[in-house]
């Protein structure tokens, strides 16, 4: 499903260069689950911007769900994201003024399909809105927001999911609540998932964890292992 080689990223600044990412090399398999770990600052939010073609790596090669990013205009990745992607951010970025089930018919009505609102719907009963359909994000609270965000990047069954500290801004039982979600519809679309987290324990629900620091890969085995050198 992604498959990253020497990937650098490196961006100018009046301090001179900053090497955001330092030679990532990364493979990833349809349907797996992989969380990416690290201190603050390690890359790994923008490792995940450049697969999901948000940002142009300075040199490298990447691929995702067997295409070539470097080979994409904006307006192909831009068709990308919304046929493969499905992307959850900390922030939720749901549009403020549209409904619920306006926000999450975006993708829908972007891919052209006729059935759009009724999908949407669809998706928000998946996640327990089916109640708030009419409700603007002002009026949600956080952790229903982020059902929504849940319900949009999943919509259009994508064949990966990125989520980038979907938890970090809700609390602990809201957070479990919404990652439940996020596993079940996973499980359910068999889609890729990966996950960037702070918290050891939605790491560990992982099949594989990923460590990042200073721009590289320090560390990636499979969940079990990482337990195992734990204890």
């Amino acid at each position: 499903m992604i498959r990253l080689r020497n990937i650098h990223l490196t961006l100018a600044s009046l301090a001179g260069p900053v090497h955001i990412l330092r030679g990532i090399d990364l493979d990833v398999a349809d349907g797996e689950t992989v969380a990416v770990v690290g201190p603050s600052g390690s890359g790994k939010s923008t490792m995940m911007m450049v697969i999901a073609g948000l940002e142009r790596p300075s040199l490298g090669n990447i691929e995702v769900a067997e295409t070539d990013l470097g080979k994409l205009g904006e307006d192909g990745l831009a068709l990308f994201r919304r046929d493969r992607v499905g992307i959850v951010f900390q922030n939720f970025h749901l549009v403020p003024t549209m409904t619920a089930h306006e926000n999450v018919a975006i993708p829908l009505e972007f891919a052209g399909r006729d059935d759009a609102f009724a999908a949407a719907r669809q998706s928000l009963q998946a996640v327990g809105l089916g109640h708030r359909l009419d409700h603007y994000p002002a009026q949600l609270s956080g952790g229903e927001q982020q059902r929504v965000a849940l319900a949009r990047a999943t919509a259009t069954g994508p064949r990966l999911i990125l989520a980038d500290e979907p938890t970090g801004n809700l609390d602990g039982d809201t957070g479990q609540q919404v990652m439940d979600l996020l596993f079940a519809l996973r499980e359910k679309l068999g889609t890729t998932l990966v996950l960037i987290t702070h918290d050891r324990s939605l790491a560990a629900r992982c099949g594989r964890i990923v460590r990042m620091a200073d721009g590289k890969i320090a560390g990636d085995a499979a969940t079990a292992r990482v337990a195992e050198a734990a204890q």
